[in-house]
């Protein structure tokens, strides 16, 4: 069984750093910025501060280092694990809560080999596993124009992971497994876009710390690119990013990746969930070429195969004439009886990825809370669609959504009433 392979192997892991810990310790000593080899000339230069502050918006850095309602990048947020809550550090140039005493190389450390100032192993919630790929120029600039943020003095909340992964050194047998570092290398083999594409995607974007699976351990098997997962808590389903046959993207042309990377819509769905705040604070905000260039290396991803063929566990032909009727009642009059919907205001179903995902628990979410597209500068007033869940029992829920992924092209598998059931009483993140 492969997951007990894992967990022996990982207990050898963690039997041999416990051996190195007790011979050799461990450390680093962090560099002061009066002893930096960047000076602060450097730091102040308007180029770089601005060319740092895209970036930073390309990483969507204030997305987790910005509590609701808090002060920009000054942390206060908790990050929900399976393993525990990890708090989000202040990356303001604070001296005592920040990174006010921070040279840029105890940054790169950080960055490129997820170790803290004082060499202590970062846990992989802060997605270095990605971001190691960043160039050390891009580095710099991102480091720059965090510096040049105004300080804000606020406390990190204490660790709350659970025992043994409170014990920070057992990050080392993680790291074994999952964590290779090392900055992007070009393909030759490719074009100019396509690298700066994978570059992004690979890198800043952290796009596979969510569109991929996770095992029991947390981690993302070195096979698993960009093919789609469930986001750990956060109970909605990053859907597998391939444009080819059997991909989640299958059928989307590089065009409506940019559209619904720029605006939060495409002739092929709208973001909702996790990925309309990912729009709102990150990708609408990217350049229309770097846009270009993450699309050209997404359409570049292989076929995958197809998905095996499970049987449903009941007869589902009574549970999907219901739902029609129940599509007709509530959702036809504005995704349209072919489930094309109205380009521009309502997703179509017909082939719509979060439609169509494994699991069905995106199509039921949307159900039960309603979908809210983002807000962006292109598409300043966004249609939204109101929840359900007041109004349609699980039964009902269950019905519609079966309907709907089985309906026109569609041939996604059934929703059981007893998973509705599960996914209204999931908090909402």
């Amino acid at each position: 069984m492969k997951w007990l392979r894992r967990l022996l192997l990982l207990i050898a892991i963690l039997v041999l750093l416990l051996v190195g810990w007790l011979f050799f310790g461990g450390g680093h000593q962090p560099t002061s910025p009066a002893m930096s080899k960047v000076t602060a000339a450097t730091l102040h230069d308007p180029a770089l501060i601005a060319r740092g502050g895209y970036l930073v918006k390309v990483g969507d850095c204030a997305g987790c280092h910005t509590a609701q309602g808090g002060a920009a990048f000054a942390g206060g947020r908790l990050l929900a694990t399976p393993f525990g809550n990890i708090p989000v550090p202040n990356i303001t140039p604070d001296r005592d809560t920040g990174l006010g005493d921070w040279s840029f190389e105890d940054f790169w450390q950080a960055l490129h080999a997820g170790k803290g100032r004082h060499g202590e192993l970062l846990y992989p919630a802060f997605s270095y596993t990605s971001y190691t790929k960043v160039t050390h120029d891009d580095a710099l600039a991102m480091f720059a124009y965090l510096q040049s943020l105004p300080a804000v003095h606020q406390t990190s909340r204490p660790l709350m992971l659970d025992f043994p992964y409170s014990v920070r050194n057992s990050v080392a047998a993680w790291r074994a497994l999952y964590f290779k570092e090392g900055v992007f290398q070009p393909d030759p083999q490719q074009t100019a876009q396509w690298n700066r594409g994978a570059y992004l995607v690979q890198g800043l974007g952290h796009c596979n710390e969510c569109h991929a699976a996770r095992d029991s351990l947390g981690g993302t098997p070195q096979d698993m690119h960009l093919t789609g997962g469930q986001i750990p808590l956060q109970n909605w389903y990053a859907p597998d990013l391939s444009t080819r046959r059997n991909g989640g993207l299958h059928g989307w042309s590089e065009q409506d990746i940019v559209d619904l990377l720029k605006t939060g819509q495409s002739a092929k769905g709208t973001a909702f969930g996790p990925m309309a705040d990912v729009v709102a604070g990150s990708t609408q905000h990217m350049s229309d070429d770097d846009l270009r260039a993450v699309a050209t290396y997404l359409g570049s991803l292989p076929a995958r195969p197809p998905a095996a063929e499970e049987p449903s566990p009941f007869n589902a032909n009574s549970l999907v004439q219901q739902g029609e009727k129940i599509y007709t009642q509530h959702c036809a009059d504005c995704h349209g009886k072919d489930g094309n919907g109205v380009a521009g205001i309502y997703p179509p179903l017909d082939g719509n990825s979060s439609v169509t995902e494994p699991s069905g628990i995106n199509a039921t979410r949307a159900v039960l809370l309603g979908g809210f597209a983002p807000l962006t500068a292109a598409n300043p007033r966004p249609y939204s669609m109101p929840p359900f869940a007041q109004q349609l029992s699980d039964a009902e829920v269950a019905a519609v959504v079966s309907y709907i992924r089985g309906s026109w092209t569609n041939k996604a598998a059934v929703v059981p009433e007893r998973d509705v059931s599960k996914d209204r009483q999931t908090p909402i993140d």
